[in-house]
């Protein structure tokens, strides 16, 4: 049986919300079966934990915000991406604030986190949702869509007419059979324009935002020392957000995402046009192992 998974133990960190400039305690806890990925702000306690889900996307301006009876929760693509990445299927995130910490900009430090507590198999099998006929959300030239395939595979483009972008491939397909999440997408760092700085302070995002967790691009190219750590960090990190907002859904999709020009807000469109959708996806366990696509078999294992 291909099983559910969640923490061995609890783990801790702390860093600074990207928009809020706020200083944040996060905390991961074990969950139990069927549970879920459960957020909590711990600052407010009367707010009651709830379970992630597209229809609390509710604010996607340059991130997923979850908003659950007036409790916010902002930021929480990289967060997702790992979970995802991991594989964890069950467990309890509580922040004592609207945002999850920015870190460095990627999910390296949220993946150093789950493999801190260690991820355990639950005694349930891991429920998958499988897409059975195209979904496809357009807006203008930009699109996402959703495609039966059996296993999990991402096709990205970006289009900047930009410099630093022209010196940096723009198109991406990676196959999950092949390719593993924690080297290859789990670094890729979030980035954003000089420019755009100010106005994004203005209004009220961006506060906790540096060089230590965002690539910095000017007029003609990267700001940071060191520069990129992938040739095409961007188009990577796209796929890095794009994973982590498809997992709001609470279960891995066996299914080709594709798009153009996408962000977290076409994202969760997707998600909900999906759902809309019944005849579009059935739920799906495995019983033996080897029935499970081999896009699954490159999670992590258990006991780190």
């Amino acid at each position: 049986m291909f099983q559910q998974r969640t923490l061995k133990t609890t783990v801790r960190a702390v860093g600074v919300g990207l928009h809020s400039g706020e200083r944040v305690t996060l905390v991961l806890k074990p969950a139990p079966i069927d549970s879920g990925i459960v957020f909590h702000r711990a600052d407010l306690p009367d707010s009651a934990p709830f379970r992630v889900g597209p229809s609390l996307v509710n604010d996607t301006r340059l991130s997923s915000t979850l908003i659950n009876d007036g409790v916010r929760v902002g930021t929480i693509e990289h967060l997702m991406s790992a979970f995802a990445g991991f594989g964890v299927d069950n467990v309890v995130v509580e922040v004592d604030a609207p945002e999850m910490p920015i870190m460095d900009g990627s999910a390296a430090p949220f993946i150093y986190l789950l493999q801190s507590a260690g991820v355990v198999d639950q005694a349930a099998p891991k429920r998958f949702v499988r897409v059975k006929k195209p979904i496809e959300v357009v807006e203008g030239d930009k699109w996402v869509k959703l495609e039966p395939h059996e296993g999990y595979k991402v096709s990205l483009k970006i289009d900047f007419q930009h410099p630093a972008f022209k010196k940096s491939a723009q198109t991406i397909t990676l196959d999950f059979a092949n390719t593993n999440y924690v080297s290859e997408i789990a670094r890729a760092r979030t980035f954003g324009f000089i420019h755009e700085v100010e106005m994004l302070r203005t209004n009220g995002l961006a506060r906790g935002g540096s060089m230590d967790s965002v690539v910095v691009i000017d007029e003609y190219r990267v700001l940071n020392d060191g520069g990129l750590r992938f040739e095409d960090e961007f188009v990577r990190h796209k796929v890095l957000d794009a994973i982590g907002d498809l997992y709001i859904l609470g279960h891995p999709l066996i299914a080709a995402f594709s798009g153009y020009k996408s962000g977290h807000a076409m994202n969760n469109k997707l998600l909900r046009a999906l759902l809309d959708d019944p005849d579009s996806f059935e739920f799906v366990s495995f019983t033996r192992d080897e029935d499970v696509p081999s896009s699954f078999h490159a999670l992590p294992p258990v006991g780190i």
